[in-house]
């Protein structure tokens, strides 16, 4: 792990246990609302082990990175570009879930040059979130939880490659969003990265300004962002290919190793 400073604010990356290198290629792994760098175990140490740099962040007053939560898809896209610079990359790949995906695509549309290759996962637009999603998320934030993990998976145990026999998807997710709301009491991190992706208006525009080939990986079953959700998206883009998963939207820990291999595959292709 590394911690960067970004804009007066340390962030937290984890480099998937080898130290960071900035002449490498390098993939940056954005994670969407109440996560964090955690959910992309699998994938980051695999790609750290074979030729990688990777850096999976905990946003802003996520865990733990200090600042605040970035409050719009845009601010979000700022920092990444801050942080890209204040690591020293000129270009990297953009690996990005849920609001994470959206956060990529925004980056890559104000900064083309500097993005290699562009993976959407779980990925919708407009991304609406539900009025009572929204209205939980601040006066019962328990609840909210417990909904997005209702809708989010498909399956209530993965294969062993995630954490092993016994894996209890549904509780470890819910675990994980509850850690992160801990982490940050004082600003409304579930209430702000929901209402910053159903605010989002500028997907289709910046998805026709991207100039990197674009992976769409999808869960076929996804109850969060549904594929056909993906397609306004999908038509604008220039250089696109789709893989879609036999999941709902946690398609990480779901099927770890589909994910891997289509990262893997589509960044050394």
């Amino acid at each position: 792990m590394m911690k960067i400073d970004v804009k007066g604010h340390s962030t937290y990356c984890y480099t998937g246990g080898k130290p960071f290198d900035a002449a490498k290629p390098t993939v940056i792994f954005i994670h969407g609302v109440l996560n964090d760098h955690s959910v992309w175990i699998l994938q980051t140490r695999f790609l750290a082990h074979h030729g990688w740099n990777v850096l999976a962040i905990d946003l802003p007053g996520h865990c733990r990175s200090a600042g605040t939560p970035p409050a719009s898809v845009e601010d979000a896209a700022d920092f990444i570009l801050a942080l890209m610079d204040a690591a020293g990359l000129k270009q990297a790949a953009l690996v990005g879930h849920s609001f994470g995906s959206l956060i990529a695509l925004e980056t890559a549309a104000r900064a083309p040059q500097r993005v290699s290759h562009l993976i959407l996962v779980g990925c919708a637009f407009p991304m609406k979130v539900s009025p009572v999603l929204l209205e939980n998320s601040v006066t019962k934030p328990m609840m909210a939880i417990d909904l997005v993990n209702t809708f989010s998976h498909s399956t209530l145990a993965p294969p062993p490659s995630t954490l092993g026999p016994g894996t209890w998807l549904y509780g470890g997710s819910r675990a994980l969003m509850k850690r992160v709301l801990a982490s940050n009491t004082k600003d409304k991190v579930f209430h702000i990265g929901f209402k910053a992706c159903n605010d989002y208006r500028n997907g289709e525009a910046a998805m026709a300004l991207v100039t990197a080939p674009t992976l769409f990986l999808l869960g076929r079953q996804d109850q969060m962002t549904p594929l056909k959700a993906a397609q306004a998206l999908i038509d604008k883009a220039a250089h696109a290919k789709i893989v879609q998963l036999n999941v709902g939207h946690q398609l990480m820990t779901e099927d770890p190793d589909g994910v891997l291999f289509a990262i893997r595959d589509f960044l050394t292709t």
